[in-house]
């Protein structure tokens, strides 16, 4: 009888020692007028980031220690111009690395486009992970001329067009 009491005291337990991952990124994209400039910041995990740049660029690659690889920033701006496109009024826009950042988990980089003057239409294409992570999932967060809009892009459905008139 002690053994049975036990055992559905423990069994619970086992339902917990699975965890399910999520892999999501979460982007905001503001436009400042006064300055011309798109910035955006973007939050990713830093364990999904470094994965992915020790699978595509060097195995040895270890984020978020004071001593960091000193290709990273390379190879962070590399990907991030593959993965992550702007077009603004039909035509793709370069985007800026300013650089990155840490906090707990989690990587902040800063990007920017500069010299936009007007926004008749703007499209964003976010596969970042999406190469090593079926699941991923990027939140993109948008303020362009006060209007603020959200959007969640997948593998299936990696960017989304935004029109101001």
């Amino acid at each position: 009888m002690g053994r049975i009491i036990i055992g559905l005291l423990i069994i619970p337990f086992f339902g917990f020692t699975v965890l399910h991952k999520f892999y999501v990124s979460v982007t905001q994209i503001n436009y400042v007028e006064e300055k011309q400039s798109i910035q955006i910041i973007s939050r990713i995990f830093i364990d999904d980031m470094e994965n992915l740049l020790r699978e595509r660029y060097d195995e040895s690659i270890v984020l978020a220690i004071e001593d960091e690889h000193k290709d990273t920033n390379i190879y962070l701006e590399k990907y991030l111009r593959e993965k992550f496109l702007i077009t603004i009024n039909g035509k793709s826009m370069p985007i800026v690395f300013i650089g990155k950042e840490y906090d707990g988990d989690i990587m902040r980089c800063f990007i920017e486009v500069e010299g936009i003057t007007q926004i008749k239409t703007f499209e964003i294409s976010n596969r970042v992970l999406f190469d090593i992570y079926e699941e991923q999932q990027n939140v993109v967060k948008t303020k362009i001329y006060s209007r603020q809009k959200s959007m969640i892009l997948t593998k299936e459905r990696p960017s989304a067009m935004l029109k101001f008139n």
